[in-house]
């Protein structure tokens, strides 16, 4: 019973994680195609992910009061726990990059955006893997998710070395380039709590804590 119960939380936290993930495409494509459509849906979607999370933390709670769950199926739980409340956070984030992009989207792009949609796609990766390296308990799956957030990293550099440039160029732009910084430091900040998913799930199987460790830097989530 304990364990069916486990496995209809995992699908629950799969569906919020698509969710998220959908938010994130079309926040970014209505930034790039400029449909305001695409980025109100992005607001519709989040009602639903606040609705998941607070229904994941009732049906958490409840089996820890119900079954009293001890060793795995508790850390199970637990880590399902972090994982929605990371995945709500991300869709905070999203919203955040939704309302910067419906003030670009009325006014001229600086440039051609190419490094935004590109730190997009390695979010969705990152995202996408670390919640199936936790349902499938892959550690190389989610060691190779905190690798990857060195790209989203250099990727968010770029762009704000590039955008500095056009700011100093013509201030005019400041504004807008201030808001696609905003946009970049919001994805590093989703693929942060991806790590964050894939550093836990790390833990969870192998009892290993490797977010302090020489190589692998401490995500500001958890300064």
């Amino acid at each position: 019973m304990l364990l069916e119960k486990i496995s209809k939380l995992k699908k629950e936290i799969i569906e919020e994680s698509q969710l998220v993930i959908e938010m994130l495409k079309q926040s970014i494509n209505g930034l790039l195609s400029k449909d305001l459509e695409k980025l109100e849906l992005v607001f519709e979607l989040e009602e639903k992910v606040n609705k998941k999370e607070i229904e994941i933390d009732e049906m958490c709670i409840g089996l820890v009061a119900l079954h009293q769950p001890e060793a795995k199926n508790l850390r199970t739980i637990i880590m399902i726990l972090k994982m929605n409340n990371d995945l709500e956070r991300m869709g905070d984030l999203v919203v955040n990059i939704a309302e910067c992009s419906q003030y670009l989207i009325k006014r001229p792009f600086i440039k051609k955006i190419v490094n935004i949609p590109l730190m997009m796609e390695e979010t969705r990766k990152m995202l996408e893997q670390s919640v199936e390296a936790f349902i499938n308990e892959d550690t190389e799956l989610a060691k190779q998710v905190c690798i990857n957030d060195d790209i989203v990293d250099d990727l968010k550099d770029q762009q704000y070395r590039l955008l500095i440039t056009y700011m100093l160029d013509d201030p005019s732009t400041i504004k807008r380039a201030i808001l696609l910084n905003k946009i970049s430091s919001y994805l590093e900040r989703i693929a942060d709590l991806s790590t964050n998913i894939a550093e836990e799930t790390i833990y969870m199987t192998e009892g290993a804590v490797i977010k302090h460790q020489s190589g692998m830097k401490e995500h500001s989530d958890n300064k």
